[in-house]
């Protein structure tokens, strides 16, 4: 008769299921703490998780758009979904590595790929004025990077956040209602 091989020793199973444990545990703690969840919606809120967004958002939350659209609205593109998740998930983990490693720009400027997006939603949005009333059409970013035209915000420079978005210009920004602390009641009374 042939022995069955064992795989793992049976010492190895209990550190192995202990650290798979406090794997599982970190990971599922920094999913909650991070309000994970709230990515996958359109929620402004979620915008907030980082206080350093506080600015942007409150300048979004006093703007003529803050009563029509959503921060995804603009920043993230609209014509399917798989790249709506992609591009959420991409900017994510950028923002991500960005505020974990403490370098963040005094003021946080769209990179390139943003910029392009958000001016495809500004024409998406304003499609008949582009069309039918102004006659501007549709242009890219990229065409007026390249002197062929400008970028809708170089001449309404106050739409949605305005030039002077950053933590300078809006020290006491607060944001109202303030978004709900993921740490549990009972842990924050631990803490005292």
């Amino acid at each position: 008769m042939k022995e069955k091989k064992k795989f793992i020793p049976k010492r190895f199973i209990l550190p192995i299921i202990i650290f798979g444990g406090l794997i599982t545990g970190l990971g599922a703690y920094t999913v909650y703490m991070s309000k994970a969840h709230m990515y996958l919606f359109d929620d402004p809120a979620a915008c907030v998780n980082c206080h350093i967004m506080t600015p942007y958002y409150q300048t979004w939350f006093h703007n003529s758009h803050a009563k029509w659209t959503n921060c995804n609205d603009c920043h993230v593109p609209q014509d399917n979904i798989f790249k709506k998740y992609y591009f959420k998930a991409m900017d994510g983990l950028l923002h991500s590595a960005v505020f974990t490693m403490r370098a963040e720009p005094l003021a946080i400027r769209a990179r390139r790929a943003s910029s392009n997006v958000v001016m495809e939603n500004c024409i998406r949005c304003h499609n008949q004025l582009n069309n039918e009333f102004v006659g501007t059409g549709m242009m890219s970013y990229d065409e007026a990077r390249e002197g062929k035209g400008k970028a809708c915000w170089d001449c309404h420079t106050s739409v949605a956040h305005g030039k002077e978005s950053n933590i300078a210009s809006t020290p006491n920004a607060i944001v109202t209602p303030l978004p709900e602390s993921p740490i549990p009641a009972w842990l924050k009374k631990a803490m005292r």
